[in-house]
């Protein structure tokens, strides 16, 4: 999906409570409560807002709850951020005082088919012992 040209953001206002996923190409700021996974480009979501699910961003912002992982090229967390989950990131910016209880993993910015090519190759087959030579010991010849 690519978002269409000047698009502006769509916004979740603090009155908006969404149960299912929510998925756009372009960028979204959740001020509101979201019961779901969040896909987009780019993703903020406020002081007030809330996101109970996996979110999936090149770039996210958290100023406010998170309680699921977290998956993006660029990841920051406010001050007041609150979040429960994982991180996987290429880059990570955490103000002091922001709440985070999970992992943080880096994630390189290989593209993925190098990626497929390693999981490929551990696939096939291991190669077979060939027969080794009869050597004798040091110890034998002596």
């Amino acid at each position: 999906m690519r978002p269409p040209t000047n698009s502006i953001p769509s916004i979740i206002s603090s009155d908006v409570i969404i149960k299912g996923n929510v998925s756009t190409a372009g960028e979204i700021q959740i001020d509101g409560t979201i019961e779901g996974d969040v896909k987009s480009k780019n993703l903020t979501v406020g002081e007030n807002g809330s996101v109970n699910g996996k979110v999936n961003a090149d770039d996210v912002v958290v100023k406010g709850t998170v309680k699921g992982s977290i998956t993006g090229r660029s990841v920051r967390l406010e001050k007041t951020a609150k979040l429960t989950g994982d991180i996987c990131h290429q880059t990570l910016s955490i103000e002091a005082g922001a709440y985070i209880e999970g992992n943080l993993s880096h994630q390189s910015a290989q593209p993925a088919a190098s990626n497929a090519q390693k999981v490929m190759s551990a696939n096939k087959e291991p190669k077979k012992e060939e027969p080794k030579e009869d050597k004798k010991d040091l110890v034998d010849l002596i």
